[in-house]
């Protein structure tokens, strides 16, 4: 249950799907295409579709690797919030945005899944909002020279504790793309 009063509306986030973020991206065709599947979706429920592009390294604003995949298409009246921060809330018009929304709830997509996305829930969480990661809608490159896991071991791993995330006044949620629902948030 949100602990946002009066913000029974929910949005998809889409976090940082740019031609620079997932190049190299674990199953980067099969997430992009069912966060198309999402959007289409949401589109056609009347569920609005945030955009959120990362401008920091080579991302900046305008060049190729800022701009969004070009197997996704935001229209142009969704919103799209520029962000130089893991955490699309941090330094962003997106709480701004939601809010003017009336979205207390999120249903979250992405890259990269232990970074952005990652640090994206956790800043939607604790500022009140109920998140819904989508299990089979965000990837990551493989960092397995650096001591990363393995793509796949992130992916997993994220999807089950956000499972297991709890607070008081809000709720958690990972789930598949086909089980999304696109309903309203739930407030005491």
């Amino acid at each position: 249950m949100t602990t946002l009063a009066s913000r029974p509306n929910t949005a998809v986030l889409v976090v940082d799907v740019q031609n620079g973020v997932v190049a190299n991206a674990y199953a980067r065709d099969q997430v992009v295409a069912t966060i198309g599947r999402l959007v289409t979706r949401a589109r056609q429920e009347d569920v609005p579709v945030v955009w959120v592009q990362d401008r920091g390294g080579d991302r900046a604003r305008g060049t190729d690797p800022w701009r969004i995949v070009p197997e996704l298409s935001p229209a142009d009246d969704e919103p799209h919030v520029d962000k130089v921060y893991g955490d699309s809330f941090e330094d962003t018009s997106l709480e701004d945005v939601l809010a003017g929304l009336g979205v207390g709830r999120l249903v979250v997509t992405g890259a990269q899944t232990d970074a952005c996305v990652r640090n994206t829930l956790h800043g939607a969480f604790v500022r009140g909002y109920d998140t819904t990661l989508v299990a089979d809608a965000h990837t990551t490159e493989d960092l397995t020279a650096y001591g990363a896991p393995a793509p796949e071991q992130v992916i997993a791993h994220t999807n089950l504790y956000w499972r297991y995330q709890s607070a008081p006044g809000r709720t958690a949620e990972t789930v598949a793309s086909g089980d999304v629902d696109f309903g309203a948030a739930r407030s005491d």
